[in-house]
């Protein structure tokens, strides 16, 4: 048994501006959601999945095919486009009590079961330095500002991209934080918290319908190896 009971937290919604019907739609043979919540079951860290979804066809699909994960309704006035993920976050941790939540999302479908096991891990390890992780990506190019001023290089010493100090990117995989923090910062990644890289591989995440091509090629050459 864990030290820490930990309980993740995924929100479906319903409609999908960019990518239609996106969280049912098939990819590589199943429902979109379904394997970040397979991925999530056999976290054995996590002792609880929940569900914050207003999709009647989600709802039905989890009554009959995930009957050990938590629906919860979500509420009219969070359905609307302009409601933060931060407001969601604070209705299911009110509903849903818990030491530490892992909130990850449906459109994550590349990441592994032993990677969200890494970070819960990582983090547990290391509550005395941080209150909160969030899951990132290392990215090594050449980086340029709207006013054409580098970032993180000098052009006129031209070295290996590889070579460049890396800047990571926040990629919506994984975050950790507890309720407390959630409240009083009003936001899931806290004052002092941990990044945790990702496998590039692990890390897409699907916002526009090439994105979801590209993840239904991934998936079906991984379920080929």
């Amino acid at each position: 048994m864990n030290e820490h009971k930990i309980v993740a937290l995924v929100p479906m919604r319903h409609h999908s501006q960019r990518v239609p019907n996106k969280n049912f739609r098939d990819l590589a043979g199943k429902p979109l959601f379904h394997y970040i919540i397979d991925t999530l079951l056999e976290c054995p860290e996590i002792e609880r999945v929940v569900v914050n979804t207003d999709s009647q066809p989600i709802q039905e699909d989890l009554a009959k095919n995930y009957k050990n994960v938590t629906v919860l309704v979500r509420p009219p006035e969070l359905c609307a486009d302009t409601v933060s993920m931060n407001e969601i976050l604070l209705y299911d941790t009110e509903h849903v009590k818990s030491e530490l939540y892992l909130q990850t999302h449906s459109t994550n479908p590349m990441l592994k079961s032993a990677t969200i096991s890494k970070a819960i891990n990582e983090f547990m390890g290391r509550m005395d330095e941080y209150d909160s992780l969030f899951s990132v990506t290392r990215v090594q190019t050449r980086f340029w500002d709207r006013f054409t001023r580098p970032i993180n290089h000098d052009p006129e010493v031209l070295i290996q991209t590889q070579d460049l100090p890396p800047i990571y990117e926040e990629n919506s995989c994984i975050y950790i934080f507890t309720a407390e923090n959630l409240r009083k910062r009003g936001t899931r990644i806290g004052w002092k918290p941990l990044m945790f890289e990702t496998p590039v591989d692990e890390a897409l995440d699907i916002d526009e319908e090439i994105d979801f091509l590209i993840a239904d090629l991934l998936m079906r050459n991984r379920k080929k190896s």
